[in-house]
């Protein structure tokens, strides 16, 4: 299957015999576009979230549905998104994905209800998840392995700019009101970097032919789908209704559903069909082990910020600019953090143990500041422990992915790298919910400084089930480029060098 306009490329340069793309360079922009507006609307709803509320109405679980809709679809799609490519071909799908994000995000920018605004956040999730993959798979195949290396190289800066300057955007924005946009601005600013994707996409990515012939397993990617909503519905709604029994029911059927999923996979795999996941996986005690440590922890990380956001602006009165300004102490001590970390990268899962314990100083030194200085405190007085907190995180997830890797063989990478990014975004999902709900229960009969401090509790419990999956980690992780092919798009339909690449960048501040 050859899209019918556009340059084509029928092998990767790697192979010595084809001259390199000549517009590689210019389609790496297009391909860092679509990464941008991934990251900028993974950030930004926690600052705007109490002016959305303030806007158009709704619950407290509103709040915490414009994260977990969006986190969740991604989560979902994920799954499947790479193997999309691998059959109609990666350029097209990449448009497909670009047109209908930001389609979506122009639905973000008209909602007038709140149940609209989550819908479009859902299609935003699921398109990127269509999108994203793609551009990743078309790198290794444009750039020879000498030039991987510097275009790969180019999503640190670009991410890291991303996650320490979206949230001041959207605050700014907001702030600023354009037009009386407010902040619908946040999801409109999308339009210009979803069009230049689009028509980029068309005119500088490679067309590919047939890859790998391989079916989508569309009743593991429903399944998987299934369990992960009735997950997160009742954890969410679940406290508005005071925890009726139906929550429960619904939360017991949710893990059922994940044990089918797991006996389909398997069943599959015994059929000679290609799985959505490959069920050897969870026979390995660091995979299994590494899943839940991310699960635990990205729950903890987004949940952080999720609510420490909320707090700075309805406890504290911070403006959403203020709010965002507050975040960047946490997001220069991450960027330190993965600097540092291939340097570090002998010392194995004990950096990640070291970085367990910084963040538990800094998460216990935020406690003792807001405590301390009360409904008075100033953002820099909490300089000191976010930055602390962020260097934590960094030192945590920068070896993450490439420790959890090691446990597995090379042919299961592709499917084993796109399990742990769909676990990242749900971890992510779950933290909206699990310590949204924390932190809006205590609120029913306390005030916002209590509310954050139990919930900063519950993020140390947290992090302490964090430090001990962490020993189910084989002591070190794989040496780069072990294999020759680690990380790629392989046989297993993954979305390849996605994860290891998103790990650098997205940790959810503020």
């Amino acid at each position: 299957m050859t899209d019918a306009v556009g340059p084509t490329t029928s092998a990767p340069p790697s192979g010595g015999a084809a001259e390199p793309y000549r517009w590689r360079w210019v389609a790496l922009f297009v391909i860092l576009a679509a990464e941008v507006m991934d990251l900028l609307d993974s950030l930004v709803t926690n600052i705007a979230a109490p002016a959305i509320r303030a806007d158009i109405g709704g619950g407290e679980s509103t709040i915490q549905w414009l994260g977990a809709a969006y986190t969740l679809a991604m989560a979902i799609g994920l799954i499947t998104g790479g193997r999309l490519g691998d059959i109609f071909g990666r350029r097209r799908m990449f448009m497909i994905g670009a047109a209908g994000f930001t389609f979506g995000s122009l639905a973000c920018g008209l909602a007038q209800e709140p149940w609209q605004l989550v819908a479009a956040r859902v299609l935003q999730g699921l398109l990127g998840a269509v999108m994203l993959p793609q551009g990743l798979g078309i790198m290794k195949e444009i750039f020879s392995p000498k030039e991987q290396g510097a275009a790969f190289g180019m999503f640190g800066p670009v991410m890291g700019l991303s996650t320490v300057g979206g949230p001041i955007l959207a605050g700014w924005l907001i702030d600023a009101d354009f037009g009386g946009t407010g902040w619908r601005m946040i999801f409109l600013i999308n339009i210009p970097l979803g069009l230049f994707a689009f028509v980029g996409g068309r005119v500088f990515l490679p067309a590919q032919g047939h890859g790998p012939t391989v079916r989508l397993d569309l009743l593991g990617a429903l399944l998987a789908a299934l369990g992960a909503a009735l997950v997160i519905y009742p954890l969410v709604q679940g406290r508005e209704h005071d925890w009726p029994l139906w929550a429960f029911a619904l939360l017991a059927v949710g893990v059922a559903v994940f044990g089918l999923f797991g006996w389909y996979e398997a069943r599959r795999k015994a059929l000679g069909a290609d799985p959505l996941v490959e069920p050897s996986l969870f026979a390995k005690r660091g995979f299994s082990g590494g899943m839940a440590l991310g699960l635990v922890f990205f729950t903890a990380m987004t949940g952080f910020w999720l609510t420490f956001s909320l707090y700075t602006q309805l406890g504290l009165h911070y403006s959403a600019f203020k709010s965002g300004l507050t975040g960047i102490p946490s997001s220069i001590g991450m960027v330190i953090a993965f600097g540092a970390a291939q340097a570090l990268q002998k010392y194995g899962r004990k950096v990640m143990h070291a970085g367990l314990v910084v963040m538990l100083a800094g998460v216990l030194g935020l406690m003792y500041t807001l405590h301390s200085q009360g409904a008075g405190v100033t953002p820099w007085e909490m300089v000191p422990s976010l930055a602390v907190s962020g260097l934590g995180m960094g030192l945590v997830m920068a070896p993450f992915f490439g420790m959890v890797l090691a446990s597995v063989e090379v042919h299961e990478t592709g499917s084993a790298s796109g399990t742990l990014t769909s676990v990242q975004q749900l971890g992510a999902a779950l933290g909206s919910a699990i310590l949204g709900t924390v932190f809006f229960e205590r609120l029913k009969s306390a005030d916002f400084a209590s509310a954050e401090q139990v919930t900063l509790w519950a993020e140390v419990g947290l992090l302490v089930v964090v430090f001990a999956a962490i020993f189910l980690l084989p002591m070190h992780g794989r040496p780069e480029h072990e294999g020759g092919e680690d990380g790629e798009d392989g046989e297993d339909g993954g979305p390849g060098e996605e994860g290891a690449l998103r790990k650098e960048g997205e940790h959810q501040p503020a």
